[in-house]
């Protein structure tokens, strides 16, 4: 753990034994924090189920790739003339749905998309492989406070759209012109009250079965074809 700190590995997630207290424990957490590492404290019977080497109350997860600044990536697409997509990711965990939702972000030119870092799936080999090697390619930037997130966005000029199954507006209704920020919500709970209070819309998607929602990989492919269709019409 030490050891990739210093040598200045990206690490996706860290965990820390729960109630171990120690100062080499407290240490490492202040490194995470100035370091922007996503971090967790966990029982030791949670560690020893990750891991039978003798770990010492800490477990670093290597990281298959390097997370983007948002800030930094959001004045450099505005400078080179972009019009971004940004897509937000609330506590969605299963690591199959993040690497499917990538390989369409990829597939049709989203530029960004945005992880909290906690309460959600790791950036790990298994995400990289469902995304068909996606998230190697589109930058994935981490947020420790979602609300910040999107309200340094909304000053940046992007709307904020939520997409859920219970949305009135379809999204064919929106105009996605604008540099745009699509938040997708956890696959069992949805989108979180505290981000639906700073959303410009929401937007859901028809449907004529007996299902009421769609998988949440799905549904992204769906909103970012209409995006790509808009916007493409536009320039015809």
């Amino acid at each position: 753990m030490e050891e990739a700190l210093s040598s200045g590995k990206t690490l996706s997630k860290v965990f820390f034994q729960r109630d171990a207290g120690n100062e080499k424990i407290r240490s490492l957490e202040k490194t995470c924090r100035q370091r922007n590492i996503p971090f967790v404290f966990v029982p030791k019977e949670k560690l020893n189920r990750i891991s039978r080497a003798n770990h010492q109350g800490i477990i670093g997860m290597l990281s298959p790739i390097d997370f983007h600044n948002l800030e930094n990536l959001t004045q450099q697409l505005f400078e080179e003339g972009k019009n971004p997509v940004f897509v937000l990711f609330d506590r969605i965990t299963d690591v199959r749905n993040v690497g499917a939702i990538a390989r369409s972000a990829y597939f049709f030119g989203i530029h960004a998309l945005i992880l909290p870092a906690k309460e959600s799936a790791a950036i790990n080999d298994e995400a990289v492989k469902t995304s068909a090697g996606a998230l190697l390619k589109v930058p994935v930037c981490l947020s420790f406070n979602l609300v910040q997130t999107l309200k340094f966005l909304k000053n940046s000029g992007f709307q904020i759209i939520a997409a859920h199954e219970k949305a009135e507006k379809n999204v064919a209704e929106t105009d996605f012109s604008f540099p745009t920020v699509i938040i997708l919500g956890s696959e069992n709970e949805g989108i979180q009250m505290q981000l639906l209070a700073h959303v410009n819309g929401e937007v859901s998607i028809p449907g004529m079965g007996e299902f009421d929602s769609l998988n949440v990989s799905v549904a992204a492919g769906i909103i970012f074809y209409e995006i790509i269709q808009q916007r493409n019409s536009k320039l015809s």
